[in-house]
């Protein structure tokens, strides 16, 4: 019966456009977990760099500007919300200009070891579920379960160009693809934490299967943790 109560750890990772958000806050919905969204941290602190009208060339000013910022992530129907140093900017931090500077300053390693410890201290007691490209392999090495979550680069484009229509970009899908190899080419060869799978994650590939596929193959996972 105790074992059957505990509250895991679970770590998903995976390149950009993989489903691991949508995944991951489906997954907290259904186990009544605490879903941290990491990207969206990063996201936060791009807004305010963004705001500051900062350079991405100045990083001891970027570095400066993330010590000195709360984020404070909140239980949603969807997801969570994101409040930055208390004001709520869950929907302001989701356009590709917003993304595409996160991916810049997420190379910097101080402005990672912020981020990090954050996350650290929302999930040190369990029943939590964090998806990003370092969790399994940084932020918690010791999660009960790591998921590698992959697909196809055109599958991954599609998606994200499916996803930036909505929010009525103007980026095509050959732009998007071409940021979405910019995008690994950063998180796989940066020097802070890069976007790696770790010996004892469990890789899955998303390419043709549907969200409810993936969700249900990964709860499958957890249940035999217990």
């Amino acid at each position: 019966m105790e074992n059957q109560q505990k509250k895991y750890l679970i770590a998903i990772d995976g390149p950009s456009a993989a489903g691991k958000s949508t995944i991951a806050r489906i997954i907290a919905q259904k186990l009544e977990y605490l879903y941290i969204d990491s990207g969206a941290m990063y996201r936060a602190i791009a807004l305010k760099v963004i705001q500051h009208n900062l350079s991405l060339e100045k990083k001891d000013a970027i570095i400066a500007l993330a010590s000195e910022t709360r984020i404070d992530l909140r239980p949603a129907d969807d997801g969570c919300y994101v409040f930055l140093n208390g004001i709520d900017v869950s929907k302001k931090i989701r356009s590709p200009e917003i993304s595409q500077v996160a991916s810049q300053i997420s190379v910097i390693p101080e402005v990672r070891k912020i981020l990090v410890h954050a996350q650290q201290s929302l999930g040190r007691n369990g029943g939590v579920i964090m998806e990003g490209r370092d969790i399994g392999s940084k932020v918690f090495p010791d999660a009960d379960l790591k998921i590698f979550l992959d697909a196809s680069e055109r599958t991954r484009a599609q998606r994200r160009f499916t996803e930036n229509q909505k929010k009525n970009s103007s980026l095509s899908l050959v732009k998007t693809l071409h940021e979405i190899r910019q995008r690994d080419q950063r998180d796989r060869t940066r020097e802070a934490s890069p976007l790696i799978q770790t010996e004892d994650a469990i890789y899955l590939d998303s390419s043709g299967k549907n969200i409810l596929q993936v969700v249900s193959e990964i709860i499958d996972r957890i249940n035999c943790l217990k």
